[in-house]
């Protein structure tokens, strides 16, 4: 359910529909908005039609249902889109944010060395995998907490907050010690007991859309992460699995315009995983603004041909400083910009 609350409520009256919410056995949800504040109240909907009474309290000008099946995902309880911020850079809003770095992390001099070229050319964050979840158990799996080390050192030349992947509930406080954001991968978009863990802790969390999933289904995943109390989410796209062979994965370019009409959340897109070819990553990037993508997450290493894993849709770092200048103008002419 959704409760209005007046414009003239009070602190006190706010503070007692809350309290009215916990007692029918429902969590409140607040959300501040420019004229009033709104209270989502999501839990068991067998029970929803206690929750109507409200409406009979000081200070409440409506109560009505969420329609949507993703509560506090939707724009139903939220109209204006979210705007998450890290570090003082923003992920929503006017700028486009862009997410660079290697796929794993492999030596010290590599992802210092992608921190500071990805910065120079206009990187907001970097994005590195300390855990890598492979699809053969004899590939190079990551270097776990020595990666997470790595990281820091990158960091701390660089300035530019830390992307990681988080793949086990039992590592997410070991993360979250290096992470500014931690990410889900796609492989993990329905692991629920993850996602539980990741909405109670204070850190926002990347969740990449999988690879056979749904809109529906992203957004429901999105939503336990909500439910838990963490709205320090960022949605993002990266591909989806089709007959198709002659990229690795297929982007849904239209999840887009939808993800923006369903969800306040904000949306990037993965062009690199998407294509599997770093030679499609310009383009597709062009198309994801194009659709009304808030940033971009691309995979750069100094020697695509040595990497580790995913060299194949790794840009250079000379690509990528050519792709930023590229993408500055075309940001511009779709009344978004680059750093």
């Amino acid at each position: 359910m959704i409760i209005v609350m007046s414009s003239d409520a009070t602190p006190e009256e706010i503070k007692k529909v809350e309290d009215t919410i916990h007692e029918l056995g429902y969590t409140p949800h607040a959300i501040v908005g420019v004229e009033r504040k709104v209270i989502g109240a999501v839990g068991d909907e067998r029970g929803k039609d206690r929750l109507q009474s409200i409406e009979t309290m000081s200070g409440v000008e409506s109560v009505f249902p969420i329609l949507k099946p993703y509560k506090l995902a939707s724009r139903e309880v939220k109209s204006t889109d979210s705007v998450i911020q890290v570090g003082g850079v923003a992920i929503g809003g006017p700028a486009i944010a862009i997410i660079a770095g290697p796929c794993s992390v492999e030596s010290k001099e590599q992802i210092c060395t992608t921190a500071n070229l990805v910065k120079s050319s206009g990187a907001n964050f970097l994005r590195g995998g300390a855990y890598k979840p492979r699809t053969s158990p004899y590939s190079f799996q990551g270097m776990e907490e020595d990666g997470l080390k790595l990281l820091a050192a990158a960091k701390e030349v660089s300035g530019l907050p830390i992307v990681t992947e988080v793949m086990n509930p039992r590592e997410i406080d070991l993360v979250a010690q290096y992470a500014d954001v931690i990410q889900v991968g796609a492989r993990n978009m329905q692991n629920f007991s993850l996602l539980k863990e990741l909405g109670k802790i204070d850190k926002p969390i990347l969740l990449k859309r999988g690879m056979m999933n749904t809109i529906k289904e992203f957004l429901m995943s999105a939503e336990y992460i909500l439910a838990e109390g963490n709205n320090q989410l960022i949605l993002c796209e990266r591909g989806i699995r089709t007959f198709e062979t002659a990229t690795r994965n297929t982007l849904d370019i239209s999840c887009i315009p939808v993800l923006k009409k369903e969800t306040h959340l904000p949306i990037i897109v993965d062009p690199s995983h998407a294509t599997g070819h770093w030679e499609m990553v310009e383009s597709m990037s062009r198309a994801s603004i194009a659709a009304g993508a808030d940033g971009l997450i691309i995979e750069v290493h100094p020697d695509p041909v040595k990497a580790f894993s995913d060299g194949p849709q790794s840009l250079k770092p000379e690509k990528f400083a050519r792709l930023m200048e590229n993408l500055r103008p075309f940001a511009e002419l779709m009344g978004r910009t680059l750093r």
